[in-house]
């Protein structure tokens, strides 16, 4: 990719294979990042996948739980903790990769007018069989204990709101300006910019 900056719409990918491409492109050089965590997909039944986090949860130091291991309960953090796992973060190559990573729940504000870019490679629709069962990173998060599933949700509707204004706005625009140009190719000039072949 070698772009400044490379935004990764995160909804209806498989964990694992999002986590797998955007861990190589980390240690490659390249920035990332990956809005919209919260829709990221996982591959097999809810109750299944609810059963393997609440299994991690149990997960902890004996004589003192401060000591970790941490269980972040918002997708975006159980993300970047994927992530992490398929980078050799303990050295200084894997520590500056990490660096280059930023995940976050919706799209917020600098990057709701960027491009966005998706991995066909990690896409449930072409990588999940149909009929298998998938579940949403979201409504596990939610369940073992985010407590913002609500506000985003609200957030994003408002981007979406604002973003189909602006969408409207610009397609008047350009229907403008193609009439405009189909104008000017009918007017006085168009016999002599012909001759020149415009």
């Amino acid at each position: 990719m070698f772009e400044k900056v490379v935004i990764v719409d995160c909804k209806n990918h498989l964990l694992g294979r999002l986590a797998s491409i955007v861990a190589k492109e980390l240690l490659s050089g390249q920035r990332v990042v990956c809005v919209r965590c919260e829709d990221i997909n996982i591959s097999g039944s809810f109750y299944r996948n609810k059963l393997k986090f609440l299994d991690k949860l149990k997960k902890r130091t004996n004589t003192n739980p401060a000591h970790g291991p941490y269980h972040f309960r918002a997708p975006s953090r159980i993300f970047h903790r994927v992530v992490r796992g398929m980078i050799p973060h303990k050295t200084y190559r894997g520590k500056c990769a990490m660096e280059r990573l930023k995940a976050f729940e919706g799209i917020p504000e600098p990057y709701a007018n960027m491009k966005r870019m998706v991995i066909p490679d990690a896409f449930r629709i072409t990588r999940l069989k149909p009929g298998r069962r998938y579940c949403v990173l979201g409504r596990i998060s939610d369940e073992i204990g985010w407590k913002h599933k609500d506000a985003v949700a609200k957030l994003e509707e408002a981007r979406k709101e604002k973003g189909k204004a602006y969408w409207d706005t610009k397609k008047a625009t350009l229907k403008k300006e193609k009439a405009a140009i189909a104008k000017a190719a009918d007017g006085p000039y168009a016999a002599t910019l012909a001759k020149f072949g415009y």
